[in-house]
């Protein structure tokens, strides 16, 4: 364990007894028990009356996952998070998605870095789910998105929602047998000896919720990842890598029990930051749709300064 590693640790620990001690007042959230129209929500299972009801959501009181709605009969989804809050929550306009994809059932995105995907304890409104939410109600007040799966916060790439709960539980009940190619761009401090590899790993989560490897099967969670060098410069190493889990930071702790810490991840190593930013890109997503059963598959290029770095000469 390393000494940046053990100082995230006492860092996440002050947070968690800080943010316990600061719960925000200012918001109530629930979690949505069953299918139903917002206001007959609001008034049959939350108790309120039919004109307090109307009152938030005239005033932009309630959003779905940090997302504002107004409408009334907006139809709400078995799982949502509605959340009620005291300061009105405004619109906005969004112009310039970065939309890779987009048809009657699927929006797929390049998230940038440093944006949730969806709502947390801490982040409400500036979300991935938020931006397109927006988006597809500039079209269509009624519309709406699902979340099929997730990026940290720190990576950047390819995030897809759906459009319809029918889409949403077939891709999301069936992800892992769907879906064939999960692929991330990550530089990665040092030079690697093995130029490429298969690793199959346990993951466990402590109680500060950092994953780490454990070679514990019980009470641990599998972990298939291979990677490849791609280019070396700098003393670093760009990695074509492919996941075959979907564990929580799979890539990055993978990687760092290696000894090659992806660049930017104070989480969990101590390299360096030359970009300001994790240097992990999810470029590839390739599935087999439910319905149609056609491949879908989704490619991105290689971020400008991730080519930048590792071809620049010192």
């Amino acid at each position: 364990m390393n000494k940046n590693y053990k100082e995230n640790l006492k860092n996440r620990k002050k947070e968690n007894i800080k943010e316990e001690r600061n719960k925000r007042l200012d918001i109530k959230q629930y979690v949505v028990k069953e299918n139903s129209p917002l206001l007959d929500y609001l008034i049959n299972y939350l108790g309120f009356s039919r004109n307090n009801a109307k009152n938030l959501l005239s005033h932009r009181l309630i959003s779905i996952d940090g997302a504002p709605i107004t409408q009334f009969d907006f139809a709400l989804s078995k799982g949502d998070t509605l959340i009620i809050s005291k300061k009105p929550i405004k619109k906005k306009e969004r112009s310039n998605l970065p939309i890779i994809y987009e048809d009657d059932e699927i929006i797929v995105i390049d998230k940038p870095y440093g944006l949730l995907s969806i709502a947390s304890d801490k982040e409400k409104s500036s979300t991935a789910y938020r931006m397109v939410m927006d988006y597809v109600q500039q079209k269509d007040k009624h519309n709406r998105i699902f979340v099929v799966h997730r990026l940290d916060k720190e990576t950047s790439g390819i995030l897809m929602f759906a459009k319809n709960e029918k889409i949403k539980e077939l891709l999301q009940n069936n992800w892992n047998e769907i879906v064939k190619k999960r692929g991330y761009y990550a530089i990665v401090d040092g030079i690697l000896e093995k130029k490429e590899g298969h690793i199959e790993n346990y993951l466990r989560e402590n109680k500060l919720n950092l994953m780490y490897v454990t070679k514990e099967k019980k009470n641990s969670y599998k972990c298939i990842t291979d990677y490849k060098v791609v280019k070396e410069g700098n003393n670093y190493s760009l990695l074509d890598v492919h996941i075959f889990t979907g564990r929580k930071n799979q890539i990055r702790v993978t990687l760092g029990s290696l000894g090659h810490y992806v660049l930017g991840d104070d989480k969990y190593g101590e390299p360096p930051n030359p970009l300001k930013r994790l240097c992990l890109d999810a470029y590839e997503l390739e599935f087999i749709h439910p319905i149609s059963k056609k491949i879908m598959r989704f490619c991105k290029v290689l971020p400008k300064e991730f080519k930048k770095l590792i071809c620049e000469k010192k």
